[in-house]
């Protein structure tokens, strides 16, 4: 019988000695806590949903052939031609007329400029896939007269790859001078998002 109460009289004095040591420390912890606090001299700023605004709309990475954009815009049938100069989508009119500048202009005009740009480098990348494939096949045919009909076609697309290409270049331009004119204006960064 001794035998078995031996461990378990070690175990309970272990636990008696292990008892105010756990709580020797988290007083001390709590000590230490209690001073880095008084230690602090401003709160810090807490930030919330209203400070980090609205995430941007999800958008497909894959046009699919059904949706394809075409190169020329579809007019809008609700923009009258005196709202021609103003950019659809964003800015409300003030008491003379003219289009107030606030976020949703700017936003509304970023998102029309890269809309443009990711349109035209999809259009440039298909263009481009278009004529390795001419080319590859202008590479494999013996045929005289299919050589002749597949580099004219090869032609045709190359020359419409350098026009997307140069049409990048002007998208990008349009961002770029969206993005200085909304500096030179004081609007905060954000709002080009």
């Amino acid at each position: 019988m001794r035998i078995t109460g031996l461990p378990i009289v070690a175990i309970v004095a272990g636990l008696a000695y292990a008892t105010p040591l756990a709580a020797q420390s988290l007083a001390d912890v709590a000590k230490k806590e209690e001073e880095r606090r008084k230690e602090i001299k401003a709160p810090s700023k807490v930030l919330t949903n209203k400070d980090l605004g609205d995430a941007p709309a999800p958008t497909s990475s894959t046009p699919s052939a059904s949706s394809a954009p075409s190169d020329t815009p579809a007019p809008d049938a609700s923009r009258t031609p005196k709202d021609a100069d103003k950019p659809s989508g964003g800015g409300a009119a003030d008491k003379d007329g003219a289009t107030v500048k606030d976020q949703k202009y700017w936003s509304a005009k970023m998102k029309s400029l890269q809309d443009a740009l990711s349109r035209d480098q999809v259009h440039a990348d298909a263009m481009q896939t278009q004529v390795n494939s001419l080319t590859t096949d202008f590479v494999n045919r013996d045929d005289p007269a299919q050589r002749a009909q597949i580099e004219q076609r090869r032609q045709g697309a190359v020359a419409e790859l350098a026009r997307l290409k140069e049409q990048i270049k002007k998208d990008q331009k349009s961002i770029d001078d969206l993005q200085e004119e909304a500096r030179r204006a004081g609007v905060p960064p954000g709002w080009l998002r």
